[in-house]
């Protein structure tokens, strides 16, 4: 079978390593350096749609996985079937469930979906004026792709107030920042839920949890994801049906109702409060770094699986677990998520995947003749499995700390509430 992934990522090198590894012939657009190792890399900017199908067309071949959310907003997924090329991932109305922080909401209230109580703003002083009136701890959202970074939990109302001023007056994001969501702050721990749908049938895939801040203890500024394990502890049988009869279901039996039915990847972002599950976002992509843990720890054919999605019939596909638990530790550029150098040169690869049950993902590199350089805020995702996840923890950190790179900065306590 001929795929075609779309994105330069660690989850684009984590779905191109699975599927090289059940015999596909797998190419990519961009790719990075360390998806050359495993697939053929094509020059092809991920959001260039009419690019992305014309390689696809060129190629030939079977399938497309888009990884990357603005692709799929952008309506990559419509292009290619226009073409006559089957994809994975949603149509473009679908994905505005990502592409959107209103339309989101305001689905769930539809679907009777638990989450936060939440106003959307158009007007940066009625914004500030509502965030001071309310005198307690606050979420400021931009309603549109922020790269991850469209996101403040306000300690304060100054904070909110000045992340209404960043989004809203500054744009600090462009047009992305011309509406807001303020919603309530919720307490608890996050968790990661990722389901595979084919429209109408889906396959849960297991619970991870990301670690979003950028220093150890869950400080500094938020960041595309330092880390993450699976499962999380806090998943029993009990929440996990909670999370999937309360959240999932009527989440994709409303897109259904309404005409849009979501064929790819559903990620649910959670807060787990008092119990009981609370959706933060949606993603109509997998999850980054959350796709490394999970592709490490896939015991059936992922090939099966997404190819059984774009076909829309899922029908017998089974999740299937090799391993108990994986952990992933991100490797960053000094500075990130802020601005940060790239050209560094890394060392130690080698050493780092001769490590037990480790694997290096790429997510910010490229390759200069024999070298591999540093291309991105967030350099490599070294991830490995284990019996459990303080064994995956170890083996993560062994291998971790063979890799050199100038400036390489990274947490030290991944999956500390599991550890």
């Amino acid at each position: 079978m001929k795929i075609l992934v779309v994105g330069s990522g660690a989850r684009e090198h984590a779905l191109a390593w699975r599927l090289a590894g059940e015999g596909a012939e797998v190419h990519v657009a961009p790719g990075n350096g360390g998806t050359t190792e495993v697939a053929v890399n094509h020059a092809v900017d991920a959001s260039d749609v009419p690019g992305q199908v014309a390689l696809a067309r060129r190629l030939g071949v079977d399938l497309v996985v888009v990884g990357p959310e603005a692709p799929l907003v952008a309506g990559l997924v419509d292009a290619l079937g226009q073409a006559g090329v089957r994809a994975f991932g949603p149509r473009k109305k679908a994905a505005r469930l990502e592409g959107s922080k209103v339309y989101a909401k305001e689905l769930m209230r539809r679907a009777g979906v638990p989450t936060a109580d939440f106003e959307v703003f158009d007007d940066a002083a009625a914004a500030k004026a509502y965030v001071r009136r309310a005198g307690r701890p606050l979420v400021v959202k931009a309603d549109g792709l922020a790269a991850g970074k469209g996101v403040t939990v306000a300690a304060d109302g100054g904070e909110a107030v000045d992340a209404i001023e960043r989004l809203m007056e500054r744009r600090q994001f462009g047009d992305a920042g011309a509406r807001v969501v303020i919603e309530e702050r919720l307490l608890g721990p996050e968790v990661s839920y990722h389901v595979v749908s084919d429209g109408e049938r889906f396959v849960a895939l297991a619970p991870a949890q990301d670690h979003k801040r950028a220093f150890d203890g869950d400080k500094g500024p938020n960041t595309g994801g330092m880390g993450a394990y699976s499962p999380p502890p806090m998943v029993d049988t009990a929440l996990e049906e909670a999370i999937v009869e309360e959240v999932v279901r009527p989440t994709l039996r409303q897109l259904r109702a309404e005409g849009q039915p979501l064929v790819g990847a559903l990620f649910v972002g959670l807060m787990i409060v008092d119990g009981r599950p609370q959706v933060l976002e949606y993603n109509v992509r997998f999850g980054d770094p959350e796709t490394e843990c999970l592709m490490a720890r896939w015991g059936g054919s992922v090939v099966e699986l997404l190819d059984g999605a774009a076909r829309g019939d899922l029908s017998g596909v089974e999740p299937l677990w090799s391993a108990p638990a994986s952990l992933c530790v991100v490797l960053a550029s000094s500075g990130y998520p802020g601005a940060y150098r790239t050209g560094e040169r890394i060392e130690g690869l080698e050493e780092a995947s001769a490590v037990e049950g480790v694997v290096v993902f790429h997510a910010g590199t490229r390759r200069e003749g024999d070298a591999i350089l540093t291309a991105g805020g967030r350099v490599l995702c070294v991830t490995a499995t284990g019996a459990s996840i303080a064994e995956a923890a170890e083996r993560a950190y062994a291998a971790a700390d063979r890799v050199r790179f100038s400036g390489r900065q990274l947490r030290r306590d991944i999956g500390w509430q599991a550890r």
